[in-house]
């Protein structure tokens, strides 16, 4: 007989449909194998495809939903936009304005409350740990840029809160749009650095209320929103004085993949490290089904 697994279809960090980034959400995966969720993950052909597997109330509402993330080209123990559209999907479902994720990194949870007239939900991310300081002339030979488009009285960082991410310093908004590197050169900087993705910034935006705009090339294009790479930076930007601690700043991102995204941040600093970082926006549903095997 054939299975029939429910799915929806979200766009996080967006607050209507059709920007943002994508993402599927398998809300009760129970049944389906590894190989099963890789081959749906490059059925749905986006980023990141999400199964939860629950458990029952006291355990799915204290230690968290058990939920996987794979991408097209494998699992992944953290992301950003997955956890909190999935978070989104089950808070709904079951009526609560606060669920946590059991995901590979640990627990990951997201509080929902009112935001701009419709849910918004923010999750806790792991506390940062801070890395390596890059050469400039050698980021911007990976990058294919030159060194100055990049922002000289800044540092070049690799901050994980998950997921380590190079957060590189744009001059100016011009530079960072007409930025167009190749993964092939980028992944052979990073292979050897502690790094596995840049997240590229600049403090001039499009939208005036932004605090930084951003972008983040991987293997397979540009990501429309990082909310693992959102949260690095904005740590950065509070260790290194650009934002106050505790101050909810808004990271805007996708606008070159025609994907608005706004990617809402904060954290604090605790004996000169940024701590209890935060990161949220707004998830539209736009497609609910069945995928059947």
């Amino acid at each position: 007989m054939a299975r029939k697994y429910r799915f929806v279809w979200l766009d996080v960090f967006a607050k209507t449909p059709l920007e943002g980034n994508q993402l599927a959400v398998f809300p009760d995966a129970t049944g389906l194998s590894d190989d099963e969720m890789q081959s749906i993950a490059r059925e749905t052909h986006l980023s990141e495809t999400t199964f939860v597997f629950p458990e029952n109330d006291s355990v799915d509402f204290t230690e968290g939903f058990r939920t996987r993330i794979f991408a097209v080209m494998g699992e992944m123990p953290f992301a950003g936009h997955p956890t909190l559209g999935t978070a989104s999907v089950l808070a709904q479902q079951k009526g609560r304005t606060e669920v946590a994720l059991r995901l590979k990194v640990g627990r990951i949870p997201v509080r929902f409350f009112d935001r701009e007239g419709r849910p918004f939900g923010e999750m806790v991310q792991k506390d940062p740990t801070i890395g390596a300081t890059h050469d400039p002339q050698e980021v911007a030979k990976a990058l294919q840029v030159p060194v100055d488009a990049l922002d000289p009285k800044l540092p070049i960082q690799t901050i994980s809160t998950g997921v380590p991410f190079a957060i590189v310093p744009f001059r100016s908004l011009d530079a960072l749009v007409h930025a167009h590197p190749e993964w092939s050169t980028m992944e052979r900087y990073l292979q050897g650095s502690d790094a596995n993705f840049f997240y590229l910034v600049a403090r001039e935006t499009v939208d005036r209320s932004a605090a930084a705009h951003a972008r983040m090339i991987f293997a397979l294009g540009e990501d429309p929103a990082t909310g693992s790479a959102a949260g690095p930076a904005i740590a950065w930007m509070v260790l290194h004085g650009l934002v106050p601690p505790g101050q909810s700043v808004m990271i805007e991102q996708g606008i070159e993949v025609h994907r608005t995204s706004r990617i809402y941040g904060r954290a604090d600093l605790h004996d000169g490290r940024p701590v209890n970082v935060r990161v949220g926006g707004h998830c539209a549903p736009v497609i609910e089904g069945y995928l059947e095997l």
